[in-house]
Parts: structure tokens; C-alpha cells; sequence
């Protein structure tokens, strides 16, 4: 449709039409049986006719069913407006990729790009059009349960990672039968909930707001995402859905952008709940105001918009203003012509995965797992093992764990899901290995509500001590021990807040068990969240974290700890040591008593009196299988003007004797500001290949907008001064340079 065809059919709508436009139901409104679900319907008083118009739908599975749904729908609404369907494609449709946060750790946007692109090809062909996706909230409490849905704790990582996913998504065009349009969520500040607590509020300067938080969001627009989400929390004391100089001002003045702008679920009504608001009337008051196009899943918009309009506190050119938007996206999608889209029943309903989804998928968990600690354990020779030179016994509950995809993997068939075990089979790891479960991921008495179940220990003592006792039985016969623990899976993501941050007690108690008899243990870490693993880290000769790698998470596993693929990863969110540490992150700022060496026994310093003030393994961390020798750094010059760049070089070698990739991070630090500036802040990253021996200079450009800031007239420049450039290996690297900026 040409945008005037879109005028002309807006023109034709009745106002309660164009409400019913704003209105987003989930897949409950919609059953097989019958077309309008009457206990939903009371519940949330709403009417049939409101159902049959309302814009969009969100959680509707299976490109036979959307196509239903739709050809009901079409029927029934007077101007043919076709419905969208919108659903959470985090980390992948039926293919399971690792979460997002482990994304992160790949430092490789090339590849979040190429998993979006297939999430989006397997999401579009079961009928899907929207995925809420990139979420692109800063993290750095690890006792928010939402960090696995980030890319991490640094703003450059994150913003570089938002741009790949919206690419990934919509790709070179948003309307064609394989891609998405992506939502980018949660505008603003979601990730930083007061105590970690989730859908807490957020509390935080401007300052701090623009120069770290925002600017995901704007890479995200730039990208051309087509719509928003706002989120739960408050800024500045008022609630973000809700909040005009946020969304109209920031989101759309000063980003530009110029796509659709939804709630996140029932967030309108919940500024009642907040306070902000006398009643659901008041409240779709201040969300039309603040620009807000979508209610998702309450009455607030289709049962109080049209009040607002007779009573004359709205303009019904507001209205028209938001369905223009909705009109639009759906035309870009193409659904006018195709109400369709990708829907194809065949290619949604096929039985097996396609075999390059599962390498992508292998390949993707690899480069995403962080070598913590490796005293020599691994990689695991193969040969060893067939020449019955080492025994090893692999135990803990995800030796066999089907299910080791994140709380967002909603559309998985488990089934199709790689485990330990099986990946020791197939690959051909038959000799000289012993299996045992040794626990139950949860301990007794673990209660996790979920989305689609509740997830608890049913074991009795007597099973989980007969678990424990064959476990240290193989354990004490092996030269070897892999253990595969971790958090459980539903102890992460939306609403999985978490005051203690360690691994359930029932493993932890295996652990020691098994390390009694037994001291070598490499440990297969799985998370969704950074945790406090000190005892673990105490212990075991090696750790390799592998958050919550999907669908072929034990073939990768497999690969990288027998040595045919090294781990990739680097951390995007700093291990913390101390749950009391937290939020904890690596480009904090200094303050007029900081701690070093010299005043670490002084009493009135920055520091705690029974925990370092440094993370257990902090930002941009990993090891690999081979070392590396950095040269210093080098500058084309010393001084550095605003029309100018000036170039950072370092010559990196492989000292080791295997191949391996290596995460080259530059750090810039503003040595005066106006105000206080970060200790050191990334500003670029590259990701190389080396085989033993080889050397590869690696260089970046520094230029004038990678120093800018919100100076102390909530201005955003570069000041003139003294700068320092590292270049390591992680956020901790002390091979710097200095040059000076001149306006």
C-alpha cells in the first residue's frame, strides 16, 4: 500500500476501530474451540467485537494455527486489517542458541547476527511477524534474574550487539517471508532494579542514564528497529510507560525514531499499582500521552480511550497518530498483500532440525563458553583415554540434562536437544568413561515457580544418597572427574530474582563428596547468571562456564573439552566474588580514598573489611588453550584533534602449541573531566585467529566521538586533556599509552 491508500483506510475507521487497533491479546483470546474465550473475555472486560478488532496477538505457536486464526480474523474485521503476531524469540524458534548473555561473551557480533537471521527464518515460517528482541538493558547486578537476556555489563558491547541482532532480525528487508521486525525492550534503565529485585524501581542520575544506559537503545534505532518496548520500572519516580520526556522527547525528539511504541505486559494498568495513576482511565491517559501505540493485555486503551476523546482530554488526532504507526509496520511486513507472511506449515512442522541450524548452534555455544580456571586438566586427550591411560568419570545432574535452554525458549521441543551423555556416544568418547548423576539439580525443599510449570526436588533422601554415593564410588576409580552442575534453569530469567547466587545445595554437597576422594575436577559451570562460586573456584582445577548453551550444548561441550574446538569466550559481565559486591563492573570510578597496595590495611579507605573489592574474575576474562604475549602499544601520534585520528597498534603472538582465538580489547580512560570519568571505558574489540607461533598487529582508530561524554552542563563533547589507551587481553590490562585530546 502506498501511504495515501493508509490515510484513506484510516479516515474509514470508526474511533472505536482504530482503539480496537492498539489493543494486543494473547493467544488465550483465540482458542481452537472457540474463537472468543469467555473466561478471559469477563476478566478482562472486553467484548467479543473488541477481540475480533483488536491489532495484534502475542504467543500464538505454529503456522497452522496462525493461519487460522488469522483467516478467522480477516472474516470478521470490516477493513481487512490483518492481525500481527508478535512472540519473545530471544535466543532462537526451534533451534535453541546460547542466551543472549553468553552471546555477549562471544565478542563476535558477526555471529549474533547470523543467529538472528535463522531465529528469524524458523520464527517466520510458524507465522510469527514481531519478536521482542534485542533486549538491550545494561546489567551489572547479577542477582537480577533478567541479566541472561542482555549482552552484558558494558554500554560499547551492548550497543555493538543491538545493532547486529536488529540487522540479524529484519535483514535487508523486514517484509520478506524470512525475517522479523524487532522490537529492541526495555526502554530505559530496566536493568537496574533497586537490590536487583525484579520489576523493582530504578534510581539514577540523568548523567549516568544518558551516557550508559541510552545508548543501546539509540544504536538499536539506528539499526532500524521498527518498534519499543517500555518497561516495568520507574525513572526518576515516575513509571517509564508513562513518561513523556523519556518516550517523546528522548525516544522519538532526539533518537528519531518512528516505529511503534508497545507496553510491556499490563504495564499501562500497573501505573495504578505505582501510584502515578487514580484509575485505568487516568492511566491510558498518561500512556497515550507519552506516546505509547500498543497496550498489551489490559482494557486500559479500548475501554477508556474513546471517554477520554468525548470528554475532550485527548485529541482523536493522538489516536490516529499511533494507528498511522501500527498501519505502517504492518504494511512494511507486507501483510496487507500476504496476512501471512513467512507462515508455511511444512517447513514449520518438519521433523528435524536443519543440520546447518545445528552447527551454527554448536559452533555459536563453543565461542560462547569462558575458560575460568585451567590448571592443566584441559583439553582431555582423547588417546589417552583409547590407550587406557586415564579414566574419567563424568558426574552431576546436566550429564544427562535434556533441558539446558534459557527461560525464553518457549517454542523447544526438548527432544531435539544434545546431551553430555549423548554427545560422549556419538563422538566416539567410549572408552575408559563412567557416568553418574550423583544429584538432582534442585535440592530438597527448592521451590521454582515457572511460566509453564513449577519446577522442585521429588527425590527422597535415600535416592539423593544413593545418587551420591555411586558418584564418589566412580570418582575414586577415575583419574578424572568432569562435573556438570549449576543453577536450574528456571532460577533464571524474567521474575527469577536471587538473593543467593550460589549453586543449589544438594550440588554442592556432591562437589565435596566427590573432591574427597578425588582433587583433580574440571567443572562444567551452567547459569544464567554470573555466580558466586568461590568454593567451586577454591577446589577444582578448572572451570568452564557454558551458561545455557541450547540445542547442541553437550556436542559443543564435548568439542571444547576434549580439545577439538577451544572455548571462545570471554566474560560480558563480571563473575562476581561476594554476592555482597554487587552490582559490580569493571568501569567503575575512582573516589577521593580508593584502594591500592600501599593503603590496604588502612581503616577509613574504600574497601570492605572481609571481601576484596575486585570481582573473582572480572569483564572481558577468558582463557583459552595457549597463551599469548602482547607487545606495548604503539601511536601514530600523541596528540589527537577533533578532525583527526589518530591509530593504536599491538603486536599479539601465539606462545603456545595450539591454535587458538584471541579477544584483543581497547580501553580508553579520561584521566580529568569536568566530572568524574570511568576508570576505563571499551571502545573497540577484535576478535583474531592464531596459529602456534604466529604474530598479528592488531590496531585500532581513535577518534574524537569515542571520548565524548555528558559533561557538567549536560553537554555531550570531548574535552580537551590527557588520555590513556589500554590494549589487553581483559578490563584489567595494564599495557597503556598516553596522548593528549586538543580541540
Amino acid at each position: 500500500m502506498e501511504e495515501r491508500d493508509l490515510q484513506k483506510l484510516l479516515s474509514e475507521m470508526s474511533l472505536d476501530e482504530k482503539i480496537d487497533q492498539m489493543l494486543q491479546l494473547n493467544g488465550q483470546f483465540y482458542s481452537e474451540d472457540s474463537e472468543v474465550v469467555t473466561g478471559p473475555m469477563k476478566q478482562f472486560g472486553i467484548n467479543e467485537k473488541q477481540i475480533n478488532q483488536a491489532g495484534s496477538v502475542l504467543n500464538v505457536t505454529g503456522a497452522r494455527n496462525v493461519k487460522r486464526i488469522q483467516d478467522n480474523y480477516m472474516k470478521k474485521n470490516p477493513h481487512k486489517i490483518p492481525l500481527m503476531f508478535m512472540a519473545d524469540i530471544i535466543n532462537g524458534y526451534r533451534t535453541i542458541f546460547p542466551m543472549p548473555l553468553a552471546q555477549g561473551c562471544t565478542f563476535d557480533t558477526d555471529l549474533a547476527k547470523e543467529i538472528a537471521a535463522v531465529s528469524a527464518r524458523e520464527a517466520a515460517r510458524a507465522g510469527i511477524h514481531v519478536t521482542f528482541s534485542p533486549m538491550v538493558d545494561l546489567v551489572r547486578d547479577a542477582r537480577w534474574g533478567r541479566v541472561m537476556e542482555s549482552t552484558g555489563e558494558d554500554t560499547y558491547l551492548n550497543c555493538c550487539f543491538a545493532q547486529a541482532m536488529v540487522e540479524g532480525y529484519q535483514g535487508e528487508d523486514v517484509g520478506s517471508k524470512d525475517t522479523l521486525a524487532a522490537c529492541v525492550k526495555h526502554f530505559a534503565a530496566y536493568g537496574l532494579p533497586t537490590a536487583g529485585r525484579e520489576y523493582n524501581n530504578v534510581e539514577l542520575s540523568e548523567r549516568t542514564l544518558r551516557d550508559n544506559y541510552l545508548p543501546a537503545y539509540e544504536a538499536a534505532v539506528k539499526a532500524g528497529c521498527e518498534m519499543a518496548m517500555t518497561s516495568f520500572n520507574t525513572i526518576n519516580l515516575i513509571p517509564v510507560t508513562g513518561h513523556s520526556y523519556l518516550t517523546r522527547d528522548i525516544l522519538r525528539g532526539e533518537m528519531g525514531f518512528e516505529g511503534v511504541l508497545i507496553s510491556d505486559w499490563a504495564s499501562i494498568a500497573e501505573m495504578v499499582n505505582h501510584g502515578y495513576a487514580h484509575d485505568k482511565k487516568d492511566a491510558a491517559y498518561k500512556a497515550i500521552v507519552a506516546g505509547v501505540d500498543i497496550d498489551m493485555m489490559t482494557d486500559c486503551y479500548t475501554n477508556n480511550l474513546k471517554k477520554l476523546v468525548e470528554e475532550g482530554q485527548i485529541s482523536e488526532e493522538l489516536i490516529d497518530e499511533a494507528v498511522m504507526r501500527i498501519l505502517k509496520l504492518k504494511n512494511k511486513l507486507g501483510l496487507f498483500e500476504n496476512p501471512y507472511k513467512g507462515a508455511d506449515e511444512i517447513e514449520d512442522e518438519r521433523a528435524e532440525i536443519p543440520e546447518e541450524h545445528r552447527k551454527l548452534a554448536r559452533r555459536a555455544a563453543a565461542e560462547s563458553f569462558v575458560l575460568l580456571k585451567n590448571d592443566g586438566l584441559l583439553p582431555i586427550s582423547k588417546d589417552s583415554l583409547e590407550k587406557g591411560h586415564r579414566k574419567i568419570a563424568f558426574i552431576g545432574p546436566y550429564i544427562f540434562e535434556k533441558n539446558m535452554n534459557s527461560t525464553w525458549s518457549f517454542f523447544v521441543n526438548t527432544e531435539d536437544n544434545v546431551t553430555i551423555e549423548e554427545a560422549l556416544k556419538a563422538n566416539g568418547y567410549n572408552h575408559n568413561i563412567s557416568l553418574a548423576k550423583g544429584s538432582t539439580i534442585l535440592s530438597p525443599g527448592d521451590y521454582v515457580p515457572g511460566f509453564a510449570y513449577n519446577s522442585y526436588c521429588d527425590a527422597t533422601e535415600d535416592e539423593l544418597n544413593q545418587m551420591r554415593l555411586e558418584a564418589v564410588r566412580k570418582a575414586k576409580e577415575a583419574d578424572l572427574v568432569v562435573m556438570a552442575l549449576g543453577e536450574h534453569r528456571e532460577q533464571s530469567g524474567e521474575g527469577a530474582s536471587r538473593a543467593d547466587i550460589t549453586i543449589p545445595k544438594v550440588q554442592m554437597e556432591l562437589f565435596n563428596a566427590v573432591y574427597e576422594v578425588n582433587k583433580n575436577i574440571a567443572v562444567i559451570l551452567f547459569s544464567g547468571r554470573p555466580l558466586d562460586i568461590r568454593d567451586i573456584n577454591d577446589k577444582a582445577r578448572a572451570i568452564l562456564e557454558v551458561w545455557m548453551p541450547g540445542t547442541e550444548g553437550g556436542n559443543a561441550i564435548v568439542d571444547v573439552i576434549f580439545g577439538h574446538t577451544p572455548p571462545g569466550g570471554r566474560l560480558a559481565m563480571s563473575f562476581p566474588y561476594s554476592v555482597g559486591q554487587v552490582p559490580i563492573f569493571y568501569n567503575e570510578f575512582n573516589t577521593g580514598r580508593r584502594l591500592t597496595q600501599d593503603n590496604e590495611r588502612t581503616r577509613c579507605i574504600s574497601k570492605y573489611l572481609d571481601i576484596p573489592n575486585t570481582p573473582l574474575y572480572p569483564f572481558g576474562y577468558g582463557l583459552t588453550y595457549t597463551d599469548f604475549q602482547y607487545s606495548n602499544i604503539t601511536l601514530s601520534s600523541n596528540v589527537l584533534k577533533s578532525d583527526t585520528a589518530i591509530e593504536a597498534r599491538v603486536a599479539v603472538t601465539n606462545i603456545g602449541n595450539l591454535a587458538a582465538k584471541e579477544v584483543v580489547q581497547m580501553y580508553i580512560q579520561d584521566l580529568v573531566g569536568s566530572v568524574v570519568r570511568p576508570i576505563r571505558e571499551l571502545k573497540g574489540f577484535k576478535k583474531i585467529l592464531l596459529q602456534p607461533g604466529e604474530t598479528q598487529v592488531v590496531s585500532f582508530e581513535i577518534n574524537c566521538e569515542m571520548l565524548k561524554f555528558t559533561d557538567i552542563n549536560m553537554n555531550f563533547v570531548a574535552e580537551h586533556g590527557q588520555f590513556k589507551v589500554y590494549i589487553g587481553q581483559d578490563s584489567t590490562t595494564e599495557n597503556e599509552a598516553e596522548f593528549e585530546f586538543i580541540k
